[in-house]
């Protein structure tokens, strides 16, 4: 009668050690590999579209193991802070929203230091008063057309952002005009076919033939991506879009390729 006894107590000790283990396994599968601040300050127009994107942009990170904090308060760009950071969002900011010299030279340190930056439809609207910014992002937005229905051109898919979406890509958003074009100096992802659309903005005139939409390009140390794309609300709920979205933070945050080197 004894030897069951003993098998018993012996199962029960390796029970009690093997649950711990899962546990631990478990909960080491689920821990977030890195983390991202998406900032949405903005002192100009607001998106209405602004809660959708933290919200995708947090479900993303609980489908694929990053953490993602949120915040309008610039006075938490310090070095401290914006060390935890993977990659800092942007996501349709406007006017001026790194509002004072200590927070916007701690932004630029994380950056030179090799921190990522990802910027999301309007972050091209904000820091016109500040050129390193301006060069962070690759060019400032102008004017747009009415929303509508166009084409967009995906040279080709070899990158995290560009990863499984159609070469022509018809879709419907706010069509961004930009002061320049950043082919120069940055890796163009998308562009758009003002063939497919009226191109003119409120400003008058468009961009032309080579009408870039998404891009990336290495900054003074760091990862720069940016997407022209997601004023719509409806953007955020896009499968394609969000495959998009998910490729620039990766790339972003240094968890995908970086191949991005300006176009000749």
């Amino acid at each position: 009668m004894r030897t069951p006894t003993r098998i018993l107590a012996v199962l029960a000790l390796a029970a009690g050690l093997i649950a711990p283990a899962a546990a631990a396994s478990a909960a080491k599968a689920h821990k977030p590999s890195y983390r991202v601040l998406v900032f949405s300050k903005t002192t100009g127009f607001r998106h209405a579209s602004i809660p959708h994107g933290i919200a995708a942009i947090q479900k993303l990170g609980q489908d694929n193991r990053f953490a993602v904090d949120t915040t309008e308060d610039d006075s938490q760009f310090t070095d401290a802070n914006l060390a935890k950071y993977k990659a800092v969002i942007f996501l349709s900011t406007t006017g001026d929203p790194v509002t004072t010299p200590d927070a916007k030279a701690a932004f630029q340190r994380y950056i030179e230091h090799g921190g990522g930056y990802l910027g999301i439809h309007a972050a091209a609207d904000s820091g016109y008063n500040w050129a390193w910014y301006g060069g962070l992002v690759g060019a400032y937005f102008r004017d747009h057309p009415a929303i509508q229905q166009a084409t967009v051109r995906v040279p080709d898919n070899d990158t995290a952002a560009t990863r499984g979406l159609p070469e022509k890509w018809v879709r419907t958003d706010e069509w961004y005009n930009f002061r320049s074009n950043p082919r120069d100096a940055v890796r163009v992802l998308a562009t758009i076919d003002e063939s497919t659309y009226n191109p003119v903005g409120y400003t008058g005139g468009s961009m032309g033939a080579d009408h870039p939409m998404a891009w990336c390009h290495r900054y003074d140390g760091g990862r720069a991506v940016y997407t022209a794309f997601g004023h719509t609300e409806a953007s955020y709920t896009e499968p394609l879009f969000l495959k998009h979205l998910l490729g620039s933070i990766k790339m972003a945050a240094g968890r995908a390729g970086f191949d991005c080197d300006a176009d000749d």
